[in-house]
């Protein structure tokens, strides 16, 4: 697996250093990298974005600071020349805390820590789920109204992002279950579920129309946000529009 990761560092020797270690490990993928936390927050929003690499020490504000103000925040990996910051970062569960200088050794078990996390992760999400053992199944299962839940793909309409919960709009009804959006979006067949919005996520073959940047599906209205809009529209438009 390929874990997409951002870097935010205001250093330019710190930043060209992880960069080299990023380009290093072969199951990393830089997302992009910035010089301050306010400049990244639009890709933290809209992009999919696994892991963050964040300084602490910076003008303006600190990367705990700026971590504590993502709603959906990846997981991350803290790097600092100050270990006293290392217990406040643990409580705000990173992955691990890398102390300057880091030696390339040091930043491969954190990469490594980074790439466990995602494989238990995804193992968990298969049994909540109901991942086949042959590949993805029709159908999958959520904790919905205490009890499992079983929904066929066919049966989404789309699915919405509410704070710490997911809900799931199907043709009969909705589910509202404990799920993180990230973790729904990663297990959607993507070649049948398209991302519109940072909280939004629609079944490509129950549109019913698109007019500017609304997506009618029945009587449901769903955004396109600005920055997904060609994105979206390439993936629903290729080979199906006609024209004169």
């Amino acid at each position: 697996m390929n874990i997409a990761c951002v870097i935010i560092d205001d250093e330019p020797l710190a930043r060209k250093g992880l960069k080299e270690y990023i380009a290093d490990v072969d199951f990393l993928q830089l997302k992009g990298e910035f010089d301050n936390p306010v400049k990244a927050m639009e890709m933290l929003s809209t992009e999919h974005v696994q892991l963050l690499f964040l300084d602490i020490q910076m003008p303006k504000i600190t990367g705990l600071e700026f971590f504590k103000t993502l709603k959906n925040a990846p997981p991350v990996i803290f790097t600092t020349a100050f270990p006293q910051y290392a217990l406040e970062g643990f409580e705000l569960n990173a992955l691990d805390y890398l102390v300057k200088p880091i030696s390339f050794e040091r930043f491969l078990k954190a990469a490594v820590r980074a790439r466990e996390y995602y494989e238990v992760r995804q193992k968990n999400m298969g049994e909540t789920l109901g991942s086949a053992s042959g590949g993805i199944a029709d159908y999958f299962f959520i904790k919905a109204d205490n009890k499992l839940v079983k929904i066929f793909f066919e049966e989404v309409l789309y699915a919405e992002a509410l704070q710490n919960y997911v809900v799931i709009h199907t043709t009969d009804k909705k589910y509202i279950t404990y799920l993180t959006f990230k973790s729904v979006e990663e297990y959607l067949p993507s070649d049948r579920f398209i991302k519109t919005h940072k909280s939004y996520i629609i079944s490509a073959a129950r549109i019913d129309s698109i007019e500017a940047n609304d997506i009618r599906i029945g009587q449901h209205h769903v955004p396109i946000s600005r920055n997904l809009k060609d994105e979206v529209m390439e993936r629903l438009l290729n080979g199906r529009f006609l024209k004169r």
